[in-house]
């Protein structure tokens, strides 16, 4: 892996550390440590085409008593996914006054058909992968993208469709849309996120 990036929490205690090499689009695999909603650590791995398009995610989720996995692979445009559970995440959410999760994984891939991208709840590297397929600090500033996106709640691993737009605001700069909510992140030189406003910080890449 080419890349070293760590990212510290602005939003909670946590940090990611993800190694990448984005020679042949992106090749990944990074860990999450959080403490909020309940303390756990994510582990993933990451593969794009040459494109940026996703072809295989899998992540895996684990704290007190507890463990959920998903993997997500893309092939003729349709997602497979799988997910497995051990232990009981939605005691361990209760027992700190949360509502319950629900089940890792998703009723129907079907819904998720129109999705080049996946989105992990919590990660800034999973950011540039619409950013690099798009090109987008290459566009014209102010040039918007509406996205379906394969998007993986964390810690839960429940795995739902989400419609998300994309703004060129200048070579290192964009504006993530979802819903109600968005944010203008920087971004460095190679399109990964430096600094996204209440979530996280690029502390440091090697």
């Amino acid at each position: 892996m080419s890349k070293s990036l760590l990212w510290t929490r602005i939003d909670t205690a946590g940090a990611e550390h993800a190694l990448a090499d984005d020679s042949h689009g992106l090749a990944a695999h990074g860990t999450q440590v959080a403490a909020d909603p309940i303390p756990y650590t994510c582990r993933y791995q990451l593969l794009t085409d040459p494109q940026w398009a996703s072809v295989r995610v899998e992540v895996e989720v684990e704290g007190a008593g507890w463990r959920r996995s998903v993997r997500l692979e893309r092939a003729v445009d349709r997602w497979r996914v799988t997910a497995a559970e051990q232990g009981d995440l939605d005691a361990a959410l209760a027992a700190a006054g949360h509502a319950p999760a629900g089940l890792p994984g998703v009723e129907d891939p079907d819904r998720l058909a129109d999705a080049l991208d996946v989105d992990l709840g919590g990660s800034p590297l999973f950011n540039t992968l619409p950013v690099r397929r798009l090109r987008l600090a290459d566009q014209a500033a102010d040039t918007s993208y509406p996205l379906t996106v394969v998007w993986v709640l964390v810690p839960s691993l429940t795995v739902l469709p989400a419609e998300q737009v994309y703004t060129g605001l200048g070579p290192t700069r964009f504006r993530y849309a979802s819903g109600g909510f968005s944010a203008d992140i920087e971004m460095d030189a190679d399109g990964f996120v430096r600094h996204y406003p209440g979530l996280a910080q690029l502390s440091t890449t090697r």
